[in-house]
C-alpha cells in the first residue's frame, strides 16, 4: 500500500493518458504560466511550490494508464504542505486542437476508470472514482476524485483531478492527502482548476 500511496502522489496525475498527445516540435511563443502556490485549495499549513520543471515529473508511470508519457512539450510543477498533502500540475501543447482534444478524451476516460483499475492491480484494495462534472472555462474543464482504502491497513487517501484545455493547450491538476470523500476540498479544487485553465492563455 505504500508503494501505491507512493505512486498516486508523485506519478498518478502525470500517467493519465498524456502520451496520447503527439509530439511535437517546441514553441518559440511564451510558455503556458502556473499555478502559484497560494492558488492551490486552502490547507491549514502553506504551500510550497518548485519551479517549473521541463519533461514530466520523476516517477511518471503508467498508473491509470497504458502509455508511456513523453517529455517533449510537456512541463510540471509540483506542490506540497507540511502535513501530507501535496499535488501537480502538468501542461501540454499539442500539435494541433484536434490532438488536444483526443487527450483530453483519453485523460477523462483513464481518469473515471481508475479507481477499478487499480482495484485489478491491488487485490484487496478499494476504490473509488467519481465525476463530479465539467466546468465552464475556455474549451471545459472536468473535475474527478479517486478515493482509496486499505482494510487491511487502515490507510485511506483521497485525490481530486482535472483535466482542462485551452486551444492547443491541455493541462491536469492533482491534489491529494490522507483521507475521506468528506475531507476533499471540492469546491476548493475547482477554483483552482478555473484558475489554471485561464492561465494556459
Amino acid at each position: 500500500m505504500n508503494k501505491l500511496r507512493a505512486a498516486l502522489a508523485t506519478a498518478t496525475a502525470a500517467a493519465l493518458g498524456l502520451a496520447a498527445l503527439a509530439t511535437a516540435p517546441a514553441q518559440a511563443a511564451a510558455q503556458p504560466a502556473f499555478l502559484a502556490a497560494s492558488q492551490m485549495p486552502p490547507s491549514s499549513t502553506p504551500w510550497t511550490a518548485t519551479r517549473v520543471f521541463t519533461g514530466i515529473p520523476e516517477n511518471g508511470g503508467a498508473l491509470c494508464a497504458p502509455y508511456k508519457i513523453p517529455a517533449q512539450n510537456t512541463r510540471y510543477r509540483e506542490f506540497t504542505t507540511e502535513l501530507d498533502t501535496n499535488g501537480v500540475q502538468i501542461t501540454t501543447v499539442a500539435r494541433t486542437e484536434a490532438d488536444a482534444v483526443k487527450l483530453v478524451d483519453t485523460l477523462r476516460k483513464a481518469l473515471a476508470g481508475c479507481g477499478p483499475l487499480l482495484e485489478r492491480q491491488n487485490p484487496g484494495l478499494h476504490a473509488v472514482s467519481a465525476s463530479h462534472g465539467k466546468l465552464a472555462v475556455e474549451e471545459g474543464a472536468w473535475v474527478y476524485s479517486l478515493d482509496t482504502a486499505d482494510p487491511q491497513i487502515g490507510i485511506t487517501d483521497i485525490h481530486l483531478f482535472s483535466v482542462g484545455r485551452d486551444g492547443r493547450t491541455v493541462t491536469l491538476v492533482r491534489w491529494g492527502q490522507m483521507g475521506d470523500f468528506e475531507d476533499a476540498p471540492l469546491a476548493d479544487f475547482k477554483n483552482t482548476t478555473r484558475t489554471a485553465v485561464n492561465k494556459l492563455r
